[in-house]
């Protein structure tokens, strides 16, 4: 009888662990409210779901137990994503990023008016401290935002300008996260959460270098490795 317990714990016991380990990767938007709308008039939901895709393989590649959420296009209620994730090690939820309406300009492109804003470009990632875990949640950020820069990212900082930006506060300013404690999908959640924007779409340069598969593929690189440095 003890042999045949023994023998069904030590079955049990990889199973928990990948379970215990899973890394929830959130896309965030949906179809019908989908984003801010590019530079050259796609929406943002298509970019995070790209993004977030290309995460999921990577993690699942490095022999990471993944769950992705709102990938169908109709999560259209913010409370539930965290939920969804329940048991979760960490949450990370995809963006892509826009500007304030005063920084826009307009052009025309391919026959329709659209907003731009070439002034400010890079990554952010954000925390909240009314999430349970946001100090691992920082320290995922931070080795997300290191691991970027090392392959040739750069960090926004426009959400820390007063003036021009949002005035928030920074976290861990070299590695270029914020602080945003009333942000609900950070908040709400039960385990470590980040929220990272990876570009500027409205940026018509960077818009296009975030449609690229190659760059893709190394911001996924460069978040699955940050992963497996802060939650080995």
């Amino acid at each position: 009888m003890v042999g045949r317990w023994l023998a069904w714990l030590l079955a049990v016991l990889p199973l928990a662990a990948t379970a215990s380990g899973t890394i929830a990767i959130d896309v965030g938007h949906y179809l019908e409210r989908p984003g801010v709308i590019s530079a050259h008039g796609r929406p943002e939901f298509e970019f995070n779901l790209d993004l977030a895709r290309d995460i999921d393989k990577e993690l699942q590649a490095r022999g990471r137990s993944t769950q992705l959420i709102g990938a169908d296009g109709d999560m259209n209620s913010l409370a539930r994503r965290p939920r969804q994730a329940a048991g979760a090690a960490l949450f990370i939820s995809v963006h892509h990023d826009s500007m304030q309406d005063k920084l826009l300009s307009t052009w025309t492109y391919e026959g329709v008016e659209r907003k731009y804003g070439d002034r400010f470009d890079g990554f952010s990632l954000f925390v909240s401290r009314e999430n349970p875990g946001w100090k691992k949640g920082l320290r995922c950020a931070s080795a997300i935002g290191a691991r970027l820069i090392k392959a040739g990212f750069k960090p926004s900082l426009y959400h820390a300008d007063r003036n021009v930006g949002e005035n928030r506060p920074f976290a861990d300013k070299p590695n270029g996260v914020h602080y945003f404690d009333r942000l609900a999908v950070l908040r709400d959640a039960k385990m470590p959460a980040l929220l990272f924007e990876a570009g500027v779409i409205i940026n018509r340069t960077e818009e296009l270098r975030m449609a690229d598969p190659a760059e893709r593929q190394q911001i996924a690189a460069a978040v699955a490795g940050a992963i497996e440095e802060c939650m080995p």
